[in-house]
C-alpha cells in the first residue's frame, strides 16, 4: 500500500477564495525568498489577492482548479489559453500553481498539473506553457520533471513594481 496521499482536484468555488488567495501569499512567499528582495515578498495587498482569485473562480478567466486533502484546499492552479501574443488557439498556459509550502514534494503539485491538463486538453489544446522564473530552481525542476522543455529563445525580462525577473517558457505537448 502507497503512503503517497491522492488529493482530490475539481473546479474552485466561490467560498475557496479565500483559501487560494491564502495559499498563492504563503506559497509565493516561500518559493521567492531569497529570489526577491524581503521588502517585496507579499508585496500584494490581501485584499487586491483576494479580489482576483474571486474574479478568477467566479467567471473562469482563468478556470481555476483545487486540490483537497480531506476538506482542506491544500493547493491551486489556474490555467487557460496562451496569453502569449502569436500563439495558436490551441496553445494553453499554466497561469499559476500553489501548494501550501507544508505540503511540498507530498503530490500536490503532480494532481494539480494533471488536473490542470485533463481541463485544457477539455478545451481543446494540444500544447501547454509555463512562464517561470531562472532562479526558481525549485519550479523548473517541476516542470521538467512534468515533461516540460526550457524555450530557450524566450528569456526575458519582467519589471515588478522596482524589481526585475528574469523568465523562461518552458512548452510540452498535452498528449
Amino acid at each position: 500500500m502507497s503512503s503517497t496521499p491522492i488529493y482530490e482536484v475539481r473546479p474552485a468555488t466561490l467560498n475557496e477564495a479565500q483559501a487560494v488567495a491564502d495559499i498563492h501569499a504563503s506559497a509565493s512567499q516561500a518559493a521567492y525568498k531569497g529570489l526577491v528582495p524581503d521588502e517585496h515578498l507579499g508585496s500584494l495587498p490581501a485584499i487586491k489577492r483576494l479580489a482576483l482569485w474571486r474574479e478568477a473562480i467566479e467567471y473562469g478567466d482563468p478556470q481555476v482548479v483545487v486540490a483537497l486533502d480531506g476538506d482542506k484546499v491544500v493547493g491551486f492552479a489556474g490555467f487557460d489559453r496562451s496569453r502569449d501574443k502569436g500563439t495558436p488557439a490551441t496553445a494553453g498556459e499554466i497561469w499559476a500553481i500553489y501548494a501550501a509550502p507544508a505540503h511540498w514534494g507530498q503530490g500536490v503539485g503532480l494532481a494539480l498539473w494533471d488536473g490542470a491538463r485533463e481541463g485544457l486538453l477539455e478545451e481543446g489544446c494540444t500544447n501547454v506553457t509555463v512562464w517561470v522564473p531562472l532562479r526558481n530552481e525549485r519550479a523548473l525542476r517541476f516542470f521538467e520533471l512534468a515533461g516540460f522543455k526550457r524555450e530557450m529563445s524566450t528569456a526575458k525580462t519582467v519589471v515588478m513594481g522596482t524589481i526585475k525577473l528574469e523568465e523562461i517558457r518552458l512548452k510540452r505537448p498535452l498528449a
